[in-house]
């Protein structure tokens, strides 16, 4: 009977394993060494594929900038609540791939969906009437705001142990040891709360831009 082949190495199977290694275990846990033993292939055949491991870095954080939706600057949704949707697709995308924040923090460089990204929110922002300038310092500020949302949680950063908490020295974090069990509901509250806040700003300053001189 005939051995079952193996699965053929390809970059999408590549991206697919370095992501859920990075996922599972963090930047640090990618290797060229390690994608290998878990793809069953010998080392020197990924560099078929990549040149070096910050080639593969730079693949799976394009991977999950594919899984941003984009619709919503193409169908006609207004300006605000496109960014709107857009900056709630972007964080789901990132919270299901946090590890992967701080490549994808230093911005798009040359991955395609990176700037097909980038394309989109300024294209949107300078068809609904925003300056090119101000228009990149949108594009800007939702990445700053969504991609440091992503790198860390709030309530999270808070220990479940009373005894942190001495009154006499922080007479106002008495319920800080009950952050953490409401982490999800806490941080999806401060998330929702800042980008409503953002949008008012913006849509003050907009008024200003089209208001006739």
């Amino acid at each position: 009977m005939a051995r079952p082949r193996k699965p053929l190495l390809s970059t999408d199977r590549i991206v697919e394993t370095a992501r859920a290694l990075v996922d599972a275990e963090g930047l640090a846990a990618v290797s060229t060494r390690r994608l290998a033993a878990e793809l069953g292939v010998s080392g020197p055949s990924l560099y078929n594929h990549f040149r070096t491991k910050d080639e593969i870095l730079e693949a799976v954080a394009d991977s999950v900038s594919a899984q941003v939706d984009l619709s919503m600057f193409e169908d006609g949704r207004e300006w605000r609540t496109a960014l709107r949707d857009w900056a709630v697709s972007y964080r789901a995308a990132l919270r299901d791939h946090p590890n992967i924040v701080p490549v994808l923090a230093q911005g798009p460089g040359r991955r395609p969906a990176g700037l097909r990204v980038a394309d989109a929110v300024y294209g949107a922002m300078v068809r609904a009437g925003w300056p090119p300038s101000q228009a990149t310092s949108i594009g800007a500020l939702m990445r700053y705001y969504v991609t440091g949302s992503a790198l860390g949680s709030f309530a999270g950063g808070f220990v479940d142990d009373m005894s942190a908490y001495d009154p006499a020295d922080y007479p106002h974090l008495g319920q800080a040891h009950l952050l953490a069990e409401q982490q999800e509901k806490i941080d999806e509250r401060a998330y929702q709360t800042g980008l409503r806040a953002l949008l008012d700003g913006l849509a003050l300053q907009y008024e200003q831009v089209r208001r006739p001189a």
